[in-house]
């Protein structure tokens, strides 16, 4: 067994060597993935034909509009945590590499605004709610079927003060903030309204703390548990409110946190890896020393 999977390694490795890579491919393809994800009414200029309009009444069990976002794998439950993450990360990389990304930087734009559309419907559907997701997990496991055709249930789920969710909180909040620097120069109306959702929304996180996967239960696990706990998603949404807005007050809630941890892993689940690199950036391209220990954090999980 040990020398076959030397024998495919080394395959693999010759044939990588002699391969052409098409990285404007493989981009274009990356980004096109969420086009195939998308829930709600389709735009005109959908890539997938075969693609339909999916999930039109999400959110009418509580007479509100939850319609949009993206499904999960190969799901069709909308969970808010992972595709929070999943936004910050795709406005991240647009944000630091999008003068490379050709005539994909419009697509990037359009992937990330399918979220934060969505997301801004859950942060202001109702009063002291803010939605996390939609579907039942649990019965849409047992039904493998196209999203177009799905008659699983659409439950409906938020957190709230009374049953917070500081975890999947402040994961929006970071998405709306990376969002909103995404958009600040092509479209600044819009950049605004994002920033002014994730201030409220990380508000929330920070007021009525407490986890996700404690307030929602069988919801959240054992699909997307908040296994690092929330501490982690308080650094991170302050880390992309700090860059957003520059109020200094973030950086005081982070060193109250004791966010130091030295994590070995970077994920959907756990942020402080992000979050160290993130805040070393004022480091090493603003010299404020303020942030040398961020950097030396970074650093540690880099090596």
């Amino acid at each position: 067994m040990y020398r076959m999977k030397v024998f495919v390694c080394l395959i693999l490795f010759f044939s990588l060597g002699t391969a052409q890579l098409d990285y404007r491919d493989a981009l274009e393809k990356s980004i096109l993935f969420f086009e195939g994800q998308r829930s709600g009414k389709l735009p005109p200029n959908q890539r997938f034909s075969w693609r339909g309009n999916s999930g039109l009444q999400d959110g009418s069990l509580a007479k509100v509009d939850l319609s949009g976002g993206y499904y999960d794998a190969g799901d069709n439950v909308k969970f808010n945590f992972p595709m929070a993450y999943t936004t910050t990360m795709l406005s991240w990389n647009t944000l630091e590499y999008g003068k490379r990304m050709g005539a994909q930087l419009q697509n990037a734009r359009a992937a990330i605004r399918w979220a934060t559309d969505y997301f801004l419907k859950c942060a202001n559907a109702a009063s002291n709610k803010l939605f996390v997701g939609v579907g039942d997990p649990n019965a849409d496991h047992k039904c493998w079927e196209r999203p177009e055709d799905m008659d699983t249930v659409r439950s409906i789920y938020y957190v709230s003060p009374s049953n917070p969710g500081s975890d999947v909180a402040g994961e929006m909040a970071a998405a709306l903030a990376a969002a909103s620097l995404v958009f600040r120069s092509v479209d600044p109306v819009y950049s605004k309204k994002l920033l002014g959702n994730a201030v409220k929304v990380f508000r929330f996180a920070v007021q009525y703390r407490g986890s996700y996967s404690d307030s929602l239960g069988s919801a959240a696990c054992p699909f997307y548990c908040s296994y690092s706990g929330f501490k982690d998603e308080l650094y991170w949404g302050a880390a992309w409110l700090l860059r957003a807005t520059n109020d200094i007050s973030y950086l005081n809630l982070i060193n109250t946190l004791g966010a130091n941890d030295v994590p070995d892993i970077f994920s959907w689940d756990n942020k402080y890896a992000g979050a160290h690199v993130l805040m070393s950036r004022r480091s090493v391209v603003g010299n404020d020393n303020r942030f040398d220990s961020f950097k030396q954090h970074a650093e540690d999980f880099i090596c």
